[in-house]
C-alpha cells in the first residue's frame, strides 16, 4: 500500500463500524495496524435524538482511550466534529426512532475518520444507514 489518503482512512473506519462482533473488531484493528492505521470501535443504542450526545461522547472517549487523539480540545473537537458530521447524514431516516449500531474511528497521520453504521428500528421494518466524516488533525496536536 502506498501513501494513505483520507479515502483509505475512511474505508478503515467503515470496516471497524461494520464489524459484527468483538473478535472481528480486534482482527480488523490488528490488520489496520499493519498499515499504520490506528482504529477503534464502540457500540451504541437508543432513541436517535437523545442518543446523539451519547454517541458523540462515546466516540471521543474511545478515540482518546486508544490513543487516536490527544485528550485536549483539539483532539476532542476533531472526533466530535466528525461524529456529528456522520450523524447529520442519517437524520432524515432516524429522527423519532430507535437506533443501534457501531461507531468506527480510524486515524493515519493527519487524517481522522468517523463512520457510523446503524439500524433504525420501526416495528418489524428495519432501515440501515451509514454516515462517514473526515477531519484533519495536526500530528503535534
Amino acid at each position: 500500500m502506498g501513501e494513505l489518503t483520507s479515502i483509505d482512512v475512511g474505508r478503515a473506519a467503515i470496516k471497524m463500524a461494520i464489524s459484527e462482533n468483538r473478535q472481528e473488531e480486534q482482527e480488523t484493528r490488528q490488520l489496520l495496524m499493519g498499515h499504520n492505521i490506528q482504529a477503534v470501535a464502540v457500540d451504541f443504542g437508543g432513541e436517535f435524538i437523545p442518543s446523539i450526545k451519547k454517541i458523540i461522547e462515546r466516540a471521543v472517549v474511545a478515540a482518546q482511550r486508544q490513543g487516536l487523539v490527544p485528550a485536549n480540545h483539539v483532539g476532542e473537537g476533531a472526533v466530535a466534529g466528525a461524529a456529528r458530521g456522520a450523524l447529520e447524514q442519517m437524520v432524515a431516516k432516524a429522527v423519532g426512532l430507535n437506533v443501534g449500531g457501531k461507531i468506527g474511528i480510524a486515524r493515519h497521520g493527519e487524517h481522522l475518520c468517523v463512520a457510523i453504521y446503524l439500524g433504525v428500528g420501526m416495528l418489524n421494518l428495519n432501515e440501515v444507514a451509514v454516515g462517514l466524516a473526515h477531519r484533519s488533525l495536526p500530528l503535534d496536536a
